[in-house]
């Protein structure tokens, strides 16, 4: 015989699940119970829930796998919130468990009670909670087989005195459905679609994460089109490696390169992506779009022939209909802009830049104090990084300078909050991908107002031997905020950020930390830090005032660039 925790912990350890991400509470004593007396299922208590979610998240991103967190009554699962909206929007398949007051206190305005099934309607696809004994195993089945099913979020609430309860002694396991086989879009849209391609002068596509599955088929369309790819951030896993066709990235992170591929198209196709940002897209174009939701298709910009299907199947079909493209001149365009503004982006990237005259000459304006160029730090990690190692990233500008000069190369996969755009999602990612393999190399790169944020769980990778790399780029400021306010002409406000030694913060915790202060100490740091066999947190001083320039910067933003440095120059001497 059984209990309802016993019972749910046995079913997700047969289910692959490794690792359970929370903080203990007296509504989850029957759940850590039976995780204390399970050999397959470990437990990570973290310091604050939002990095449990986050952690499982990451862990659910990687795998495709469930991945599992839990909360206490009331404060503990209301702090589950900005983790588990992550996983929502990231399509992560992630199950919360998490406890409420005893059953007949339901109701009352009890002791830290709070509706979980209000609270989490938003965030969750299924949200129930048991109040039987006899409602399981079948609300566990529907809880994973939702999370799957989106996949999303499914939120499951167990009463304090439901979890150690026992099972009648034949109650069935429970059993979990398999997603559904991905299947091509219809004959006719396909047709429909070749024809269109077939017709064109120049193709350019945009290619999302939703692609990753089907690399060799959009290789094979880029070829076939002679077509520039320009990748979403997410696409970078998957397409970065080994790809004649690829330009880079649009938006805020973008390039000239992709600017120019989508101004001179005629047909923009876009495969398995959902990029939001319309006002780089181009206007007065055929665009076809093929994604696996039907929600998706045509959200961003009018799209005259839809492709509902998954994207490897879809190309199987439409690939035998497309003959080779003779020309190669919208391709080359664009790839011969991409690799000079490459080139362009590197000498950034040399230590010794600012002893040039072209870099003293710029450094009097964009880096007065003489602080670490952040392209050095991201180009170090590029060199240094194992050809499989796992990036994670916060919202902001350490996504900037890995989009610009960290390629996912060989088995190296990334991981980032690019859909809900949280701060300080870098590091509990990280920690959520090192459960899962503990030899392999993960390295986060943190805001300084990323980290400080979730600062206590740097304790959760001591505790539980976890040996990630936190390479911290501190510039003392909310620097994407501060890049907005500029390119409006507001002076920066609110972004100064009074930080103590975070090296010796780390430090204190046991890791191994290291403060760099000099572009010619990054090197040998990054070399050291991502050999070092436990954690590691770098504090690299960077430039504060580094500016990156948007793929097409319009007049507008130049000028207000250009006024807010005034009324900060100004300001910071009345």
């Amino acid at each position: 015989m059984s209990t309802v925790a016993e019972m749910i912990v046995e079913a997700l350890d047969e289910h692959g699940v490794r690792t359970v991400w929370g903080i203990v509470g007296d509504a989850l004593n029957p759940f850590s119970d039976a995780i204390r007396r399970n050999d397959g299922v470990d437990w990570v208590g973290v310091r604050h829930e939002e990095v449990a979610a986050f952690a499982a998240g990451a862990q659910a991103q990687l795998t495709g796998r469930v991945g599992v967190c839990m909360g206490t009554v009331g404060p503990g699962a209301i702090h589950l919130l900005n983790g588990l909206y992550d996983a929502r929007k990231s399509h992560a398949p992630v199950l919360a468990i998490v406890g409420q007051v005893p059953r007949e206190e339901i109701g009352s305005d009890f002791f830290q009670e709070v509706d979980n099934d209000a609270l989490f309607a938003d965030v969750a696809s299924w949200t129930r909670t048991v109040t039987e004994v006899a409602q399981m195993p079948h609300l566990l089945e529907e809880a994973v087989n939702a999370a799957y099913e989106r996949p999303g979020v499914a939120v499951l609430s167990v009463p304090g005195d439901v979890g150690g309860l026992d099972l009648p002694r034949h109650t069935e396991p429970p059993r979990f459905a398999r997603p559904a086989r991905p299947s091509a879009a219809a004959p006719d849209a396909v047709s429909e679609a070749a024809a269109v391609l077939q017709d064109a002068e120049r193709v350019t596509l945009l290619v999302g994460q939703g692609a990753r599955e089907a690399r060799e088929q959009v290789l094979a369309l880029a070829e076939r089109l002679q077509a520039p790819m320009v990748l979403s951030l997410k696409a970078k896993d998957g397409f970065d490696d080994d790809n004649p066709y690829e330009i880079g990235q649009s938006g805020l992170i973008g390039n000239p390169a992709t600017a120019e591929a989508f101004a001179s198209c005629d047909v923009l196709f876009l495969l398995g992506t959902d990029f939001p940002y319309r006002e780089f897209l181009p206007d007065d174009v055929t665009v076809i779009q093929l994604d696996s939701r039907v929600g998706h298709i045509g959200r961003r910009t009018p799209v005259a022939h839809p492709l509902v299907g998954d994207t490897a199947a879809t190309l199987d079909e439409l690939l035998p209909l497309l003959a080779a493209q003779q020309s190669g001149r919208h391709l080359a365009a664009a790839r011969r802009i991409y690799q000079e503004w490459g080139k362009a982006q590197a000498r950034l990237a040399d230590p010794a830049h600012d002893e040039t005259l072209a870099g003293r000459v710029r450094s009097t304006v964009d880096n007065p104090d003489d602080r670490i160029r952040p392209e050095v730090v991201a180009a170090a990690l590029e060199r240094h990084a194992a050809p499989d190692a796992v990036f994670t990233t916060d919202t902001g500008m350490p996504t900037v300078w890995l989009s610009r000069f960290i390629r996912m190369t060989g088995d190296r996969r990334l991981l980032g909050s690019y859909n809900l755009g949280s701060m300080a999602n870098a590091m509990p990612q990280a920690l959520g991908v090192q459960a899962l393999e503990r030899e392999r190399q993960v390295i986060a790169l943190s805001g300084d107002g990323g980290i400080t944020m979730l600062l206590g769980d740097l304790l959760t990778a001591v505790t539980y031997e976890l040996p990630i790399t936190v390479v911290v780029f501190n510039n003392e400021r909310l620097g994407m905020v501060k890049l907005e306010m500029e390119q409006v002409g507001m002076p920066e406000f609110g972004t100064q950020l009074d930080h103590p030694d975070l090296a010796g913060v780390a430090r204190a915790m046991g890791w191994h930390g290291v403060r760099v202060t000099d572009p010619k100490d990054v090197d040998g740091a990054i070399a050291d830090a991502v050999a070092h066999p436990g954690p590691v947190l770098l504090d690299v001083l960077i430039n504060a005032d580094e500016v990156a320039v948007p793929s097409r910067p319009t007049l507008e933003q130049g000028w207000g660039f250009a006024i807010a440095k005034t009324k900060e120059f100004l300001t910071s001497r009345e």
